[in-house]
């Protein structure tokens, strides 16, 4: 799968390791809530970003860390819209908009977005779909158990794998029957979103298993809290997230979700070197 976005070529094959950078405009995301409220740490952010060789930056103005409760439309859209028209200013690199909601997608991608990323896969609002099909727009669409206030409340699965590839055979039916072109859907497994400490290394070992539906596969696995219970409360979880990245694009990631941009590339270029040699 190829993109063609303002003038950028993504190549989204199987392996491709495109890093996609988060800016999360909020004051409670777990990782890097209140970093990026101004205009100033915002577009120094997106300059940062860009000089690292990012290949998508991705806005997101509601927190969807575990236990987190909604925000308004009004709220959303007053963090979201100002930092995409601050960070289109600055460069022509794709953007993609962090929501499930379908306005704010809507005034995103007027505003300069690209790119709709619903971790609800269009299921929490029913105008996403009619968003997405006039607008064109890619999307990505992500498995998640139960919202982010329940999500992490005793996750179950009968097959952690069988269990999330059935869930996107069923939305890639119901997107292409539609109207969403098959060319335009990425997807995310969903690491930490609806899942234990063991679902997440089982997702990671056999995200090969994923190619199977055709779609260009994205990983989110940036920070999140399994690496600490796995290695200790004080490791660097930039470190752990770009090994982590290197060995999903050897097992076929075409994108990297993270918010360290700069150490990810370094772990892709190497992993792909390797790959190539």
């Amino acid at each position: 799968m190829n993109l063609s976005i303002r003038g950028h070529n993504l190549d989204l094959s199987p392996g491709a390791g495109r890093v996609m950078g988060i800016i999360n405009v909020t004051p409670d995301s777990f990782s890097d809530g209140g970093e990026f409220t101004t205009t100033e740490t915002i577009a120094a952010q997106g300059r940062q970003m860009l000089s690292a060789g990012v290949d998508i930056i991705d806005i997101g103005g509601e927190s969807s860390r575990p236990f987190a409760e909604p925000v308004t439309l009004h709220e959303e859209l007053a963090r979201v819209i100002p930092a995409i028209r601050i960070l289109r200013g600055q460069s022509t690199i794709p953007i993609s908009i962090d929501t499930t909601k379908a306005e704010v997608a809507r005034q995103a991608i007027k505003a300069g977005a690209d790119i709709i990323n619903d971790i609800s896969a269009l299921r929490f609002d029913a105008e996403m779909l009619e968003v997405a099909r006039t607008q064109a727009a890619p999307i990505i669409i992500m498995h998640m158990q139960g919202k982010p206030a329940d999500m992490q409340i005793n996750p179950a699965y009968n097959d952690i794998i069988e269990d999330t590839l059935d869930f996107f055979r069923q939305r890639l039916q119901w997107l292409t029957a539609n109207g969403i072109a098959p060319e335009k859907i990425i997807v995310d497994p969903g690491i930490g979103f609806g899942k234990t400490m063991a679902h997440n290394l089982t997702i990671l070992n056999r995200l090969r298993d994923y190619q199977e539906l055709g779609c260009p596969v994205l990983v989110g696995h940036s920070r999140k809290s399994f690496m600490s219970r796995l290695l200790g409360e004080n490791i660097d979880r930039d470190c752990a997230t770009a090994a982590i990245a290197a060995l999903c694009v050897s097992r076929g990631a075409a994108v990297i979700r993270v918010h360290n941009v700069k150490k990810t590339k370094e772990a892709v270029r190497l992993t792909q070197a390797i790959q190539s040699a």
